[in-house]
């Protein structure tokens, strides 16, 4: 690190480099101020880009706040740079692609791990991940429905879907989602997500209909019932809604996605003290990377009598997301 000391007459200014930046998002990180880390953290790759380690360490972050597929970029981007001076990276591949269910992939980078770091930090770790994948894999059919390659194509088509529903860009999201479709016709979900831009667009009818008929072929799908629970509380039906709303209150999901979609599901259709107990079960570390969770939790607790709460929480997803920061907060346009 070069002198960060410069004297010009009896002034003796600070710049702050690389290393500064850095040393103060580790500092952040190990308090778990996750913001902050990745605000410092930030400044570091600005100031050295090509800097490996700076990478590794940001993609940690977005790891503990959920955000699996900002991290993977991360360290794909080292690895196809640095290569095997930093092998840990298969590892935290392999984790994060455990986190999202993609359990091919992550098989494939924690057996990496193990094969280039027999005595690695992580090996231990990646050998424990690795037999539960492999139980996972023996309760699977022998014709996986995704090979490797299909994954890795499914992995973008989600992440740029999510990016616009998100965002609540509908007719974005509708043209990504119905090339998906196409592509991958036994990915559920994709029709799911379909259904619910469609409805959003204007095409309420036609999600509708697609979504009660997906739900008879397949009567334990779970989407199905948020989607339409949320399609007849717009629609007005009271006995549909309280059918729908009686089987979304006694599921309880594990995966913490589904346990957020229920919870913002119950806020749209104003079940919020139903929704505030499924919100405070929630791993908000998991879930920093969704807008929607700042959104509707907030909404949740305003409707409550929590305004305070609700404008504090709604200020930290602006700060979390641009995309928020020029956005009115839902119950100002559903009072």
């Amino acid at each position: 690190m070069s002198n960060p000391y410069q004297i010009e007459g009896n002034i003796i200014p600070f710049i702050p480099e690389g290393d500064f930046y850095f040393s103060k998002g580790v500092e952040a990180f190990q308090k778990r101020k996750f913001d902050l880390s990745l605000k410092w953290f930030k400044k570091a790759i600005a100031e050295k880009p090509d800097n490996p380690l700076y990478k590794c360490q940001t993609s940690i972050v977005y790891t503990e706040i959920g955000s699996y597929h900002l991290a993977n970029q991360l360290l794909t981007k080292v690895l196809s740079t640095h290569g095997e001076d930093y092998v840990d990276c298969y590892y935290l591949l392999a984790n994060n692609y455990a986190h999202l269910g993609l359990l091919q992939e992550a098989m494939k980078y924690a057996e990496l791990y193990v094969e280039r770091a027999p005595d690695g930090e992580f090996t231990e770790e990646a050998q424990s991940l690795l037999e539960i994948l492999d139980f996972d894999e023996e309760e699977e059919d022998d014709d996986d429905e995704w090979a490797l390659e299909e994954e890795d194509d499914v992995l973008i088509y989600q992440e740029t879907a999510f990016y616009h529903l998100e965002r609540e860009e509908w007719e974005e999201a509708i043209a990504v989602l119905e090339d998906m479709i196409a592509l991958f016709p036994e990915f559920s979900q994709a029709r799911h997500e379909y259904h619910y831009a469609l409805f959003f667009v204007g095409e309420r009818e036609e999600a509708i209909e697609k979504e009660e008929k997906y739900l008879k072929d397949h009567p334990d799908a779970l989407f199905s019932c948020m989607n339409l629970a949320i399609f007849y509380a717009h629609e007005t039906d009271k006995e549909k809604l309280k059918y729908y709303t009686e089987m979304l209150d006694n599921i309880y999901p594990i995966h913490e996605q589904q346990k957020l979609r229920i919870a913002v599901t119950l806020t749209q259709i104003g079940l919020y003290e139903k929704a505030l107990l499924r919100f405070k079960m929630l791993h908000k570390s998991k879930l920093k990377g969704h807008p929607s969770y700042y959104r509707w939790y907030s909404t949740c607790q305003y409707f409550l009598g929590m305004e305070e709460t609700a404008q504090r929480l709604w200020d930290e997803g602006c700060r979390q997301h641009n995309i928020l920061a020029i956005q009115t907060p839902p119950w100002k346009w559903q009072k």
